[in-house]
């Protein structure tokens, strides 16, 4: 479907009494959806990176469009030459952990390396349980099997705070929307993008690849 998701809520990240959010804007296209944007909070610091077409760098830090980007919560970051993947260092606190955002065209991956127990035991969100892998819903003891409904319960509400620069629809109380919307609607949000299902395709493969 197309919405902002929670990907993962830690509270008392590193035990600095900061917490940490990793939450992603989904678009879609047909019957299903990529990431378009994602947006990381560490603190008081705030990370949101775009995938773009013509491969250019586009990111804003602390709502600053291309603002100076030398770290967040004290954990340093960087991007590389080729200007698609970006590196939280958590070394300081977790030696040889990082989150890397990657981008290929309009297409945007988050990943966690390095994760354990001590780190990320605690992460809530639509990625599940890092011990069972079991995917709960808000209340933390309810496993949702069904990738809408998980969606939807992982929609971000006004108490997961603002982390994009802007806001785009749907917000909640307005749903996810989900491929069975009315064609009309689908049609018109396609007709918006400039993104083929075979593009589509090719750079979810390409990012699969990166991200394994």
């Amino acid at each position: 479907g197309q919405c902002d998701l929670v990907m993962t809520k830690i509270k008392n990240f590193a035990k600095k009494n900061i917490d940490l959010d990793i939450h992603v804007r989904t678009s879609m296209v047909r019957y299903w959806s990529y990431v378009k944007t994602a947006a990381i909070r560490i603190g008081n610091d705030i990370l949101e990176v775009e995938g773009l077409s013509d491969f250019s760098l586009r990111y804003w830090i602390n709502y600053e469009y291309m603002g100076e980007l030398t770290d967040m919560a004290g954990f340093p970051v960087s991007i590389n030459a080729n200007k698609d993947r970006y590196t939280i260092d958590l070394d300081s606190a977790y030696p040889g952990q990082k989150i890397e955002i990657k981008t290929f065209k309009e297409f945007v991956g988050v990943k966690i390396i390095g994760a354990t127990e001590k780190s990320f035991g605690s992460a809530v969100g639509i990625m599940g349980d890092f011990q069972t892998g079991n995917t709960y819903a808000r209340d933390g003891s309810t496993v949702l099997h069904d990738f809408t409904e998980l969606g939807l319960e992982w929609q971000v509400l006004p108490s997961d705070g603002k982390l994009f620069h802007e806001i785009a629809r749907p917000q909640f109380p307005e749903l996810c929307y989900l491929p069975e919307d009315p064609r009309g609607e689908r049609a018109r949000r396609l007709a918006e993008s400039d993104v083929t299902e075979e593009q589509a395709e090719a750079a979810c493969a390409g990012l699969k690849d990166e991200f394994d």
